[in-house]
């Protein structure tokens, strides 16, 4: 269902930071591990290199350093954090959450903390939630983190899958406002029929991990690429026009478009759809490659640090991916 929210929430984002690892593996890497060429990947995804996590690295350790970028940038103390809302689908353990480990290595020792598991989406999901907290008044300070170490789970003799995924974490704070910045309208939503779209079939609690699964590489991700592809363009499409008409704002008023790098053909084909002009899209895939939830705050940040977003101008996120789930917002800075 779509929700039209106030023209007034007084939500700003307060500050921002990204981190990536430091190795780095590009496509001519690629070459010499999987039947691919620096070519095929270029062609198919745009993407030219990502970053990868070194062993004993977990996602927790990632989202320290966004954090605290995103803390100073602020300009809060650690301690003045409320609520630490991390989305992520690798957290370091199935149990503590990755909020919880965040939360002790950064001294947030006033904050609750909490995982949120929406794939690709996860970022969007968790900046509405973080946000409601914050308009509520239950809040002053919300930490927002996307972070996600897709190598852990990446079968990387899958040319289908290695090519395009990277480790990377974003992070943002959440502050109430007393002018006109936040959420003038957003959609969440979820299509639980199309769950094998993108999954991780083993190491949950219908097929715990095992001998058996380590043989099939049940605990790698699968994904029906030519599935995602459809409904990434199709789906990213129609809802952010849901969106702008929910907001009464035709999409040319729209100052940039931050949509999840998943794929840059994907980008190509929500502009042609929509019309939007390429000057207003913003890509970084050929970077990072994708990045999960950690896709849309770096790519914030990286607009932030080059002095792209200004106050006053209209944002749209759109977040798509595993579940199959979406979320969009239309953003005022």
């Amino acid at each position: 269902m779509t929700i039209q929210a106030n023209n007034n929430l007084g939500v700003k984002i307060a500050g921002c930071g990204f981190f990536v690892p430091e190795r780095k593996l590009n496509n001519l890497d690629l070459e010499k591990m999987v039947d691919t060429s620096d070519e095929w990947i270029l062609q198919r995804t745009g993407i030219k290199e990502r970053y990868l996590a070194a062993e004993g690295v977990g996602s927790s350790d990632l989202a320290v350093h966004s954090s605290l970028q995103a803390i100073k940038s602020a300009g809060i103390r650690n301690e003045d954090v409320d609520l630490i809302i991390v989305a992520t689908v690798t957290p370091d353990y199935p149990v503590p959450s990755c909020a919880n480990l965040l939360q002790d290595k950064i001294g947030a020792t006033r904050a609750g903390a909490f995982d949120l598991n929406a794939g690709c989406s996860g970022f969007a999901y968790g900046l509405m939630t973080g946000s409601q907290f914050i308009i509520n008044g239950s809040y002053k300070n919300v930490l927002v983190v996307g972070v996600d170490l897709l190598s852990r789970i990446t079968d990387f003799t899958d040319r289908n899958t290695c090519v395009l995924l990277g480790d990377g974490a974003g992070s943002v704070i959440l502050q109430r406002d007393e002018g006109e910045s936040g959420p003038l309208a957003f959609t969440l939503g979820s299509d639980g029929g199309k769950y094998d779209n993108i999954i991780v079939p083993a190491g949950g609690s219908l097929h715990p991990a095992s001998i058996t699964s380590l043989e099939n590489k049940s605990h790698y991700v699968r994904m029906d690429g030519r599935a995602v592809f459809e409904f990434a363009v199709n789906k990213t499409a129609k809802v952010i026009q849901e969106v702008l008409q929910q907001a009464a704002i035709d999409i040319e008023h729209i100052d940039y478009f931050l949509l999840h790098q998943a794929n840059l053909r994907i980008l190509e084909g929500v502009s042609r759809k929509l019309k939007i002009p390429w000057s207003k899209i913003l890509v970084n895939i050929d970077r990072y490659g994708n990045t999960s939830a950690a896709s849309l705050p770096i790519l914030l940040t990286e607009a932030v640090n080059e002095g792209k977003i200004k106050k006053g101008q209209l944002l749209l996120f759109a977040g798509f991916g595993a579940g199959l789930s979406w979320g969009v917002t239309i953003w005022r800075w």
